[in-house]
């Protein structure tokens, strides 16, 4: 039971904790030694979920939607830049696989702010789990630049900032199990377009 006292970054993190491990250990760029291919595999992932995130979440201008709150990125184009460069790799299928991710995977998005700094919050989040692997992969990974791993600068600000709004927005105990909510979604949404074997392999 959330109550009102509850930090709903705090409550975030419990309520998400689970995915994200799997999330960490599954990904393709998890692989000891990750290659190109594990970058395009990677991306084909993460486009259609953000893609989708960011067409619903289009239709408010609330929460953190709004710029007056948050400034707004769009995060397609350095995915399309990466893939592109990729794009001759005989190594991976492409992305068409990925393409049951549909628009539709987010109808929450509608229900109210709260749910959507859920979902935002899970973005967000995973924009710092990009710098660190950028870290980890640059040298390895040259000469491509990695473009939406490396962002546009260091995410910390960005991240600190957001985390403020947050805890300003989200702080009734009814507002935090809606966050929650959303951020389970916004999980959930991704762990379902994982490779079977991988979601499996992760369940044992």
């Amino acid at each position: 039971m959330i109550s009102l006292q509850d930090d709903v970054l705090a409550a975030l993190r419990g309520a998400t904790a689970s995915r994200h491990a799997l999330l960490d250990q599954a990904m393709p760029l998890a692989r000891p030694a990750p290659t190109l291919g594990d970058y395009r595999e990677h991306l084909c992932l993460l486009r259609p979920w953000l893609a989708s995130i960011a067409h619903a979440a289009g239709r408010h201008g609330d929460g953190p939607q709004d710029p007056r709150l948050l400034a707004q990125v769009d995060r397609l184009p350095p995915i399309d830049a990466d893939l592109a460069d990729l794009a001759n790799l005989d190594d991976v299928s492409g992305c068409a696989v990925r393409s049951t991710l549909t628009r539709a995977v987010f109808p929450g998005l509608d229900g109210g702010a709260p749910w959507r700094w859920g979902v935002a919050y899970v973005a967000e989040g995973s924009q710092l789990g990009g710098a660190v692997l950028y870290r980890r992969l640059a040298a390895s990974l040259a000469p491509h630049p990695l473009r939406y791993l490396q962002g546009e600068g260091p995410p910390g600000p960005r991240w600190q900032q957001f985390l403020s709004r947050l805890r300003a927005e989200v702080s009734a105990g009814a507002d935090i199990a809606q966050a929650c909510a959303g951020a389970c979604a916004a999980f959930d949404a991704l762990i379902a377009h994982l490779p079977q074997q991988a979601r499996q392999e992760e369940a044992a």
